[in-house]
C-alpha cells in the first residue's frame, strides 16, 4: 500500500469531515470519517485488481453495488440541494426533504456509502477487506443514528413522523 497516498487521502478525509460537520458541532461527521476512511482503505487495498476477471460473480456484483451507490448518492445529494434549502453547506438543510428517494428511505447518502464500501470490498473479499467492510457498515449505522438525533433537534415532530413513515436504508425493511 502506498503510504503517501494513504496519508494524503486521510488528510483530505479529515479536512472534509472537519469542514462540513464537526466544526459546526454536527457530530455525525465523526463516525462518517470512519466510513470514508474504510472505503478509501478498501480502494487502496483493491485498486490493483479492480478490473481483473471482469465477468466473475464478485466483479459483477461489485459493479451492480457501485452503480446503485452512484444512484442513491447523486439522487440524495441533488434533492437536498434542490428541495432542502441548505444554508452554508448542502447537508445543513432548512426544509425537511421527504420526496423522491427520501420518500422511500431517510438516509440515501449513507446507504450510498454502505453500497460503495461493499462494492469496493467485493472486488476482492479478502479477510482485511471484510474487516474494512464491517467497519464501514458500523460507521454508516452510527452516523445515521447520530444524524437522526440532529434532525429531531432541527425539525422536531415532523421528523419523528417521517421516521414512522420510512425506513433508514432499505424500503419496508430496515
Amino acid at each position: 500500500m502506498n503510504i503517501a497516498a494513504l496519508l494524503t487521502g486521510t488528510v483530505i478525509i479529515v479536512l472534509f469531515s472537519w469542514s462540513f460537520s464537526i466544526k459546526h458541532k454536527r457530530y455525525h461527521g465523526i463516525p462518517r470519517f470512519f466510513a470514508f476512511e474504510s472505503i478509501y482503505l478498501l480502494v487502496l487495498l483493491n485498486i490493483r485488481i479492480w478490473f481483473h476477471n471482469p465477468f466473475s460473480l464478485n466483479q459483477i456484483f461489485s459493479w451492480i453495488l457501485l452503480i446503485l451507490s452512484a444512484y442513491f448518492g447523486l439522487a440524495g445529494f441533488f434533492l437536498l440541494k434542490r428541495k432542502g434549502k441548505p444554508s452554508q453547506s448542502f447537508e445543513n438543510t432548512t426544509v425537511l426533504v421527504k420526496s423522491g428517494v427520501y420518500s422511500l428511505i431517510r438516509h440515501p447518502l449513507y446507504f450510498s456509502l454502505f453500497l460503495l464500501g461493499t462494492g469496493v470490498m467485493m472486488k476482492n473479499p479478502s479477510p482485511p477487506a471484510l474487516i474494512l467492510g464491517g467497519i464501514n457498515l458500523a460507521a454508516v449505522w452510527f452516523t445515521s443514528l447520530s444524524e437522526e438525533k440532529e434532525m429531531i433537534e432541527r425539525f422536531g415532530d415532523p421528523y419523528r413522523e417521517y421516521m414512522k413513515e420510512t425506513k433508514m436504508f432499505i424500503p419496508f425493511i430496515i
